[in-house]
């Protein structure tokens, strides 16, 4: 029987004080944010007349977006608001300096140490519900085939009318209920997937560990089943960040996400890794259809995502003044297409200066100097923070796996394989219940469900081992 935590089990503040991370602003940056003006409060269209909804996790209070989608036809209308994060920051001012030096908000299993004070990052700059708030508000109307045709971003007063949740938006879209703001967004979303697809984009479906508290407050590890209402609503992020990334490329100033397209090596090293799991891949098939093709019930698939994970490494970001470097990247290896981080920022700082970009090249006018200043330090800045998250993240898993799998050393399990042993690199398992990756000792077969014993388990390292009965 599965050992739950009570709360005080497990001390996630020790992370971050090993990190370096405090929530701790400063004063100055403090009362900016508890200040916080529209600094282009004249400059506003009023749309709270758009009954725009939220869609984030359950209790999210910092929300970045607001969707509404509209049929045209057999297309649609997708307007989208983000929080206006640069009207309630001054360039230069010490929350500005104090953002550049944070980058994200990093994520904990007991909350969060945020990119933004919470009076900015969870009220005044929120699109809470039933609040009139400044946003840049995007409006991007999408044909019968899923192409954008036309795009404008500007400025505007909105007020969002329901703060919806992943979960219950897919209950309701299987019950025939959705909301009226987004009772398109299903066909919307299976579009834009099809279309993805077809651009060659890779997709991994890998299951998304976590460490939560269920009802009584008590620390499990868990697989965060991805919905389709996920994916639907990430398509309206990603339509908007390629609408953006393009944008700018087009005027060759602003901020890029990059990530190389997989090399032709690489993918006959994922197409042979593929076939020794014995998955048939058609030659004439991408990567990414591939995929998308596979039974996400099958273990084997679980094998065949972890291998693909070769495919999409190399992610940066590319500044651009006026001129690009023969050599550069500019497109998403992933997404196959152009595309910009604009929707997130008051989680990301990246997304400000990207947005401010694109505000201007709208409008006609120069893109303020205070965004080309900081441009080409932005690449960096994201790469250092997106590693502490990184490690905050998988330091919090380890700690949890360990303390929770501490009094269950010599019991058996359930395991997929994902990668076997190979030179000096053990063998990595994946056991759904508790949801646990882990290294695992002897030569398990890849692909396939195993019985593996915790051999350690050890809360101060913190690691698990597992290995493989013979």
């Amino acid at each position: 029987m599965q050992r739950i935590l009570r709360a005080a089990d497990i001390d996630f503040g020790a992370i971050r004080t090993d990190l370096g991370l405090s929530e701790e602003f400063g004063a100055a940056a403090a009362a900016e944010a508890e200040r916080a003006a529209d600094r282009c409060a004249a400059h506003r269209d009023d749309r709270t007349d758009l009954p725009l909804v939220s869609i984030d996790p359950p209790g999210s209070v910092d929300l970045d977006q607001a969707v509404h989608i509209a049929r045209d036809g057999k297309g649609f209308v997708v307007h989208y608001a983000i929080a206006d994060v640069a009207a309630l920051v001054q360039p230069g001012g010490p929350l500005d300096l104090e953002t550049r030096r944070r980058g994200q908000t990093i994520y904990f299993p007991d909350g969060n140490v945020p990119l933004h004070p919470r009076a900015l990052s969870e009220n005044s700059g929120s699109l809470l519900p039933d609040q009139v708030r400044p946003a840049v508000l995007w409006r991007i109307a999408v044909d019968a085939e899923g192409h954008p045709t036309s795009v404008d971003v500007r400025r505007a007063l909105v007020r969002s009318v329901a703060r919806l949740d992943y979960e219950t938006v897919q209950a309701d879209a299987d019950a025939g209920r959705l909301h009226p703001s987004i009772e398109a967004l299903p066909d919307f979303g299976e579009l834009r997937q099809r279309l993805s697809i077809e651009r060659g984009a890779v997709e991994l479906g890998l299951p998304e560990q976590d460490v939560m508290r269920d009802a009584q407050g008590a620390w499990q590890l868990v697989v965060q089943p991805r919905t389709r209402a996920d994916m639907w609503n990430s398509q309206v992020s990603l339509l908007t960040g390629m609408c953006a990334g393009q944008m700018m490329l087009d005027s060759k100033v602003g901020l890029l996400r990059t990530l190389p397209s997989a090399t032709d090596e690489a993918v006959e090293v994922f197409r042979a890794a593929a076939n020794a799991l014995n998955v048939p891949w058609p030659e004439n098939v991408s990567p990414g259809a591939f995929l998308a093709g596979l039974d996400p019930q099958s273990p084997l698939t679980l094998a065949v995502m972890s291998d693909a994970t070769t495919l999409l490494r190399g992610s940066d970001y590319l500044p651009m003044l006026g001129e690009i470097p023969d050599d550069a990247v500019t497109t998403h290896g992933g997404i196959a297409g152009v595309y910009a981080h604009v929707t997130a920022p008051l989680r990301r700082l990246a997304d400000r200066f990207a947005t401010e970009t694109c505000l201007s090249l709208t409008a006609g006018r120069a893109v303020p100097d205070w965004v080309c200043d900081a441009l080409p330090t932005l690449p960096e800045v994201m790469k250092s923070s997106s590693s502490v998250a990184s490690k905050a993240d998988r330091s919090s898993l380890d700690m949890a796996e360990a303390i929770l799998l501490a009094d269950r050393v010599g019991e058996t399990f359930t395991a997929t394989v994902l990668y076997a042993a190979r030179g000096k690199r053990p063998a990595q398992i994946f056991i759904a219940d508790p949801a646990v990756f882990a290294t695992c000792t002897g030569d398990p077969p890849e692909g396939r469900q195993v019985r593996v014993t915790l051999t350690a388990a050890d809360a101060q390292a913190p690691k698990l081992l597992f290995t493989a009965e013979t």
